[in-house]
């Protein structure tokens, strides 16, 4: 507690401002995260470059938090955690000041290393919604496009719509969805063998309970990723209304979706290496087609 107001800090924040321009700078080797615009209007981010070593703890490239309005465009980055993540406050703070990050647009940018390419939360307890991404390249990331959530953030997001990624060699998930987020990053998951219990209790759907529905994403390619995708929901609350379209993915293992409904993939290319193509547990309402 004596030492909770002195953390590493992050490397450029604006707090509550209008019309913010950052274009054509670089910006790297920051203590935390790179750049953290929080409850701003109008931001325009635009070709950019931010750089962090892979091993940087907590070093991501862009935190949107809060902001209304805002476009992230032409830009490239590189770093030790997510590289273009969407938040809106954690826990009891971020719904006391309901603040939702809503009405962005991420086109055309680049990432190569990070624990994702572009990221909802898990600090999404004010909500996102509203937000179109489109035209970019993910190479080497943990994860392709990661959605991460846990009990207690409570937040809604919704109105997501994604399309025309283009993926390599993606360490993990090109499509994540994890409302067990503990913490750790889908790599450290992975080596370490973490596995969520399948059968659980249904808690009661309260104030701190995520929501994730209502999300498009359309017409992603992926050559190489350790799974295809993976929806991880809670049963009080399932992943709901995910509509994919049109991808084509090769991956060494398939798609495994637990606690969802209304889940809609068709047009699917699938390549699969090792074991099913699809497993599903506790999941309603699904359609899956090739």
């Amino acid at each position: 507690e004596e030492i909770r107001d002195f953390p590493r800090p992050a490397l450029v924040s604006f707090r509550k401002c209008s019309n913010v321009l950052l274009e054509d700078c670089v910006f790297q080797n920051s203590p935390s995260w790179n750049l953290h615009p929080l409850m701003c209007t109008n931001v325009i981010i635009k070709d950019i470059t931010v750089r962090n070593p892979y091993q940087a703890q907590n070093g991501d490239g862009l935190d949107l938090e809060s902001c209304v309005n805002s476009i992230v465009v032409g830009s490239t980055f590189d770093v030790g955690d997510d590289a273009i993540c969407i938040k809106s406050g954690k826990d009891e703070d971020g719904r006391r000041r309901a603040a939702p990050c809503r009405n962005l647009i991420v086109s055309g940018c680049t990432v190569f290393h990070g624990h994702g390419g572009f990221v909802v939360g898990s600090e999404m307890s004010g909500g996102v919604e509203n937000v179109k991404v489109s035209d970019c390249r993910f190479l080497g990331t943990d994860v392709g496009l990661r959605f991460k959530s846990k009990r207690g953030r409570g937040g809604v997001v919704k109105n997501i719509y994604i399309s025309n990624i283009s993926m390599t060699d993606i360490l993990t998930e090109t499509v994540l969805f994890d409302l067990h987020y503990m913490g750790k990053s889908a790599a450290e998951v992975l080596e370490d063998g973490s596995q969520i219990a399948y059968t659980e209790p249904i808690f009661e759907v309260n104030e701190g309970t995520p929501s994730f529905r209502d999300i498009w994403i359309s017409d992603i390619r992926c050559n190489g990723a350790g799974r295809a995708m993976h929806f991880n929901g809670i049963p009080e609350m399932p992943v709901s209304n995910i509509n994919i379209e049109r991808c084509s993915i090769k991956a060494r293992k398939g798609i495994e979706i637990s606690w969802a409904e209304k889940v809609n993939i068709s047009g699917l290319q699938l390549e699969v290496t090792e074991g099913e193509k699809v497993i599903t547990r506790n999941v309603k309402d699904i359609n899956i087609s090739e």
